[in-house]
């Protein structure tokens, strides 16, 4: 296995990890699925670079749109919990409550 495929890999391996794991606070679970997202656009900009051709260069800015717009809900969930809970503690939201 090379040396860049095995560094994709870790860190892929590592946001789904952290994301399994620190599910305290609501930014940290945005951060690691921030973190996955910009690994998959690594993996997928090195694979098109690599195979060369034209038309799969729109993929890796396909799923940075996407990405970016992941992030801004992201951020505007938080906001929204944050003023009416207090607190961007994924404990205290119930989903069954409106």
């Amino acid at each position: 296995m090379s040396s860049t495929l095995f560094t994709i890999t870790s860190a892929f391996s590592l946001g789904i990890t952290g994301l399994m794991l620190h599910r305290t606070h609501f930014l940290s679970a945005l951060l690691c699925l921030e973190g996955v997202m910009l690994t998959m656009f690594i993996a997928i900009s090195m694979l098109s670079v690599q195979m060369n051709t034209g038309s799969s260069l729109s993929l890796p800015m396909f799923l940075l749109t996407l990405s970016a717009c992941e992030a801004s809900t992201g951020l505007a969930l938080m906001v929204a919990t944050t003023r009416t809970h207090g607190t961007d503690h994924l404990k205290n939201l119930n989903l069954l409550k409106c």
